[in-house]
């Protein structure tokens, strides 16, 4: 009952997007409400801004691979005052080759990660997202402090950190 409940608010909330008349009728603090009482009951928030940046990411639907042990598959929750957005993504949580695999409009994006390691401000969702997936229990916790943690797991700290751009095909 409740996921047709989530199906339907999240129809109405795209239709109205697509449809000025019906977003007219709504008015703003209207729409953020419906989208907070809209979130999936297992949804983890990781990272969370409020004032002029609001914006809302959390992880639900993590599920193992039946093959790969390694890997988790889950959906994203990326919510801001005017989008709404929830990618399917995968990690890789190996020691070997820690990743996060994200796809945009044009292409499917690799990123290798260093768990535990130096990271800067472009990658802290990556590693939000990779922890959270990886290790639920530290859902949420700040990456950069995760290093004797990363350590504990088995987790090298020293790995390169890089980017693969895999480009579509285009339509």
């Amino acid at each position: 009952m409740h996921s047709i409940r989530w199906v339907f608010s999240l129809g109405l909330l795209a239709s109205a997007a697509f449809h000025p008349a019906v977003a007219e009728g709504f008015d703003r603090e209207q729409i953020l409400e419906q989208m907070k009482a809209s979130r999936p009951l297992d949804l983890v928030v990781i990272d969370q801004r409020d004032g002029a940046q609001q914006y809302t990411l959390g992880i639900f639907a993590v599920e193992g691979d039946s093959v790969d042990p390694e890997i988790r598959r889950f959906k994203l929750w990326h919510e801001s005052p005017d989008n709404l957005l929830i990618p399917t993504e995968s990690v890789n949580c190996g020691l070997e080759q820690p990743l996060r695999v994200t796809r945009g409009t044009s292409a499917i994006y690799v990123r290798k990660l260093n768990p535990g390691g130096s990271m800067n401000a472009s990658t802290r969702e990556d590693h939000l997202v990779w922890w959270a997936a990886c290790h639920p229990e530290l859902a949420g916790q700040d990456p950069a402090g995760l290093a004797d943690k990363a350590r504990e797991l088995g987790y090298s700290t020293e790995l390169i950190e890089s980017q693969e751009v895999l480009r579509l095909p285009a339509p």
